[in-house]
């Protein structure tokens, strides 16, 4: 399995897995991903999982997304879902719910959904709705700000001076 470059054989160690609907990342996004991922450090170890995209279109296309996210997420992870019309959080209070998770040894899976998002069973399976802003942005630059962001809570939780307050 190919996850940001590097070829692993399962997920089960990564204490936070994104899966994401789509393509490959992009050269630019995957530079800036690996810029991120090389600072991470246990447990925020990030490891991404890509779903192809549905061939249909509308409510077929989520359903079907959907149904392939929902097989890859297993029962006891903690399951973030990114939408725009989710929650807010200050990257403090992001830092604080990632590391109360990982604390409790469970694992995080953060579902980017595809272009038409996801269907109902996707939101009622999530244990949270995260919006990153009101703001929709391209699914390729949502991964870097995800990856940027989890970097950042890692860096709030461990008390160093990354973010300023």
């Amino acid at each position: 399995m190919l996850v940001c470059g590097k070829f692993l054989g399962s997920l089960a160690f990564m204490a936070i897995r994104i899966l994401a609907v789509g393509r490959k990342h992009e050269s630019w996004v995957a530079e800036g991903i690996t810029r991120y991922e090389k600072r991470l450090k246990k447990p925020f170890d990030l490891g991404w999982q890509l779903i192809a995209h549905s061939a249909r279109d509308g409510d077929t296309a989520r359903t079907e997304e959907s149904e392939r996210l929902l097989a890859k997420i297993p029962a006891a992870d903690y399951l973030i879902l990114l939408d725009e019309r989710g929650k807010t959080l200050t990257s403090p209070a992001l830092a604080q719910a990632l590391q109360k998770q990982l604390d409790s040894a469970r694992p995080v899976t953060v579902v980017i959904g595809g272009a038409y998002g996801v269907a109902l069973p996707v939101h009622d399976r999530a244990d949270f709705v995260w919006s990153l802003s009101p703001l929709v942005f391209p699914h390729q630059l949502v991964r870097l700000i995800l990856t940027e962001q989890v970097y950042r809570a890692q860096e709030i939780a461990g008390a160093r001076a990354y973010h300023h307050e």
